[in-house]
């Protein structure tokens, strides 16, 4: 793997943009309805996929010591996407509030295809924008999680995820053999919980009670209503069944890369409710080129946790020897993880080879498969 200064050329960072061919696909679908609705719902995953297997991997590795201002062309794109969501998620609602030609199946496939869109690229942006340091960005991180009702996403990723990752403490990490159609109600119930005991313990240590002006969650609560209302006021109670459609599908979307990300990978207990540290080996990792163009780099998802605030362009990729690595970009894994019985015959000999790789001293993994134990302290 090579250091490159490639990152700095404004023409670099074009391909991170493939984001905004939904936008036209949109249109179409809405304008002339039939099959072009469909467009949108296959356009992001579906073309990235293709072009994985047409263009392979990238393993080159950014200068991490690249300027910040050598990096505004990649970070435009994250900045000006909630325009753009909010655009198109009320526009649509509003569109098809005040047009004949659609019918509900064509309406229900337009609205999933919304959903892809704020899931697999909204969430992935707020995602970015929540782990910088400035207002901004952390507010347009808000502002598109509010528009899927997933707004204590921040406080659950940033509070408990980064630190618990690979322990019984963090619910999305996805244990071994289970199934997504288990993870995901589970991680449905336990996160909002996780998220308020985050926010609650942060504030109990500055002498605050949990429903302090302060806690982000009246925040996130505030602006959930908002978006609904707004749902509603522009397509009366099928506008509101629109919005909360297109926000299940995009959560759904966010949770099985959740499940990919970390799927039976679990930090060693130390004893005594200690783990040790997280490393590069705790998550999978994809150098697929096109589907890290449409996820910003997400898939280089062990350097994010070696440094959650380093921003996408600078993210580095991982050898094999160093981190695990997936056989197809997320994707096509996500696809793989609908169907349990194949995920596991695909992936569970790779967890297997992980464990004897870096802990084959541990000779008992019950604890491990089923989360029992010890809660962090």
């Amino acid at each position: 793997m090579t250091s490159i200064s490639q990152v700095a050329k404004p023409a670099s960072a074009l391909p991170f943009w493939i984001s905004l061919g939904a936008v036209p696909l949109a249109l179409v679908g809405a304008i002339y309805g039939g099959r072009w609705t469909v467009l949108l719902a296959f356009y992001g995953w579906t073309a990235a996929s293709v072009l994985d297997a047409l263009l392979g991997l990238n393993e080159n590795n950014p200068d991490t010591e690249t300027d910040e201002a050598d990096l505004f062309w990649y970070r435009l794109v994250t900045l000006i996407w909630f325009p753009i969501q909010f655009a198109l998620i009320f526009g649509m609602i509003w569109w098809t509030a005040n047009t004949t030609h659609l019918s509900l199946l064509e309406k229900i496939v337009l609205f999933y295809g919304v959903g892809a869109v704020s899931g697999s690229t909204g969430i992935v942006y707020a995602h970015e924008l929540m782990h910088q340091k400035t207002r901004l960005e952390r507010w347009l991180a808000d502002l598109l999680l509010a528009t899927v009702l997933y707004s204590h996403f921040r406080s659950e990723h940033l509070l408990v995820h980064h630190i618990y990752v690979g322990t019984p403490r963090d619910a999305v990490t996805a244990r071994y053999n289970e199934g997504f159609h288990q993870f995901f109600p589970r991680v449905l119930r336990e996160c909002p919980a996780s998220a308020w005991q985050a926010e609650s313990r942060m504030l109990a240590r500055k002498g605050l009670g949990a429903f302090h002006p302060s806690n982000p969650f009246w925040r996130y609560a505030v602006l959930q209503a908002a978006a609904l209302v707004l749902a509603w006021y522009l397509g009366g109670w099928a506008g509101v069944g629109f919005f909360l459609f297109q926000a299940f599908i995009a959560i759904w979307y966010l949770e099985l890369t959740n499940y990919v990300e970390h799927y039976g990978l679990t930090r060693k207990h130390l004893g005594d409710g200690q783990y040790e540290h997280v490393k590069p080996h705790h998550s999978w990792n994809a150098a697929h080129t096109a589907s890290n163009w449409l996820l910003i780099n997400l898939q280089r998802h062990s350097d994010h946790h070696y440094k959650p605030a380093r921003r996408f362009p600078l993210l580095q990729t991982y050898s094999e020897a160093d981190a695990p690595q997936l056989p197809r970009g997320y994707p096509l894994m996500t696809a793989l993880a609908m169907m349990p019985h194949l995920w596991r015959r695909r992936m569970n000999p790779r967890v297997r080879q992980w464990r004897a790789m870096y802990y084959p001293e541990i000779t008992d993994w019950e604890p491990y498969k089923k989360g029992t134990t010890p809660l962090p302290r």
